[in-house]
């Protein structure tokens, strides 16, 4: 076991402060990272702040981040994947059981054992795993990512978690070329879900209340843009959608856009609002539409993406900022005060 510095939050009321935390020495199979840059995920904030307490109650202290990206000091006598030297990504895992039907399937996502990266138990050292906003992590040889050398680093970081879930949907319901897309909401999931449907070849129309994003949207990849409370644009677009991504997890009326997909259409939650949606039955059974949820993929899905990512040059928009202002950051995040994620440069932390 070795010490490495950290930010972590002390309680739900708390401040991330710096912070001193173990890491396991690597085991035959591990992989060491010096962490360059972590992305701040809304998850984050949610966790550090206790607000999941009903789904999976935090542990203090907590350090989160599971959106890593890093170079390899060190790799285990077993490990064959990785070398020193390499660029290196953690998202949102760090071990399963690897013998279920759903890791044996690539899925390790819905594994019943699996350990998130961080505010998960901690099979090795006891407590509770510590996430990415850390100076470096030991993981799994088999949950480590490699990174696109072309890709701006910083802009990596967002697609081992936002990335990953907006690809995914795309992916596993077949998005293709001549199809068309919506995308429900413009933030750090939705700018992702523009850039992948657009790589894909679909058309894309991107739906928001804020007028004034129309000229982003465009400028990630949309074709057109709809102001969803405009009630006669949204009316024009009726039956015409193939697919369609919901990214918000604010209240909102998710039968205004059942009522856009075609006859066999299908719209994907990727976002979680507090509060359970009203559905009208008669929007699904009278075009045979499916409604389906999310969350992100599995290992080799995204590595698939990340794959993807190098080669269309595809990364986040990101604003970097140093460890100091990550408490500063939580409170933009809260007011959606970011185009369109945060990413800490963990070079800041030597500082501490």
């Amino acid at each position: 076991m070795y010490k490495t510095k950290a930010y972590s939050a002390a309680s739900a009321t708390s401040p991330l402060a710096s912070d001193t935390i173990p890491r396991r020495d690597p085991t035959e199979h591990d992989v060491q990272i010096e962490i360059l840059y972590c992305g701040i995920c809304h998850s984050d904030l949610h966790s550090v702040r206790n607000e999941w307490s009903n789904v999976m109650a935090t542990v203090y202290p907590i350090v989160p981040g599971h959106e890593i990206v890093g170079r390899v000091t060190q790799v285990g006598s077993a490990v064959t994947k990785y070398k020193t030297g390499d660029l290196a990504g953690v998202g949102c895992m760090v071990e399963s059981d690897g013998t279920c039907p759903h890791c044996q399937d690539g899925l390790e996502q819905f594994c019943s054992n699996l350990t998130l990266t961080f505010n998960s138990p901690d099979k090795h050292l006891g407590g509770v795993t510590y996430g990415g906003y850390s100076d470096s992590i030991v993981v799994d040889e088999r949950f480590v990512l490699r990174v696109p050398t072309n890709l701006d680093l910083p802009g990596v970081a967002p697609l081992l978690c936002a990335g990953i879930t907006t690809y995914s949907p795309l992916r596993h319901w077949g998005v293709t070329k001549g199809q068309k897309v919506g995308v429900v909401g413009l933030g750090g999931l939705g700018h992702m879900g523009v850039k992948f449907a657009h790589a894909f070849g679909a058309q894309v129309v991107v739906f928001t209340t804020s007028p004034n994003k129309t000229e982003d949207a465009l400028r990630l990849g949309a074709d057109e843009v709809v102001i969803s409370r405009n009630t006669d644009e949204m009316q024009k677009q009726a039956g015409s959608f193939d697919f369609i991504l919901d990214t918000v997890s604010a209240q909102h009326d998710i039968n205004a856009y059942l009522n856009l997909l075609r006859p066999d259409g299908n719209i994907t939650l990727v976002g979680a609002p507090e509060k359970p949606l009203e559905i009208s039955a008669f929007n699904l059974l009278m075009g045979r539409r499916r409604l389906s949820g999310s969350n992100i993929g599995g290992i080799p899905e995204t590595q698939e993406m990340l794959d993807f990512c190098g080669e269309h040059n595809i990364t986040a928009d990101v604003e970097v900022i140093p460890i100091q202002k990550v408490n500063e950051a939580y409170e933009r995040l809260l007011k959606s005060d970011v185009k369109y994620r945060f990413c800490i440069d963990m070079a800041s932390l030597k500082s501490e």
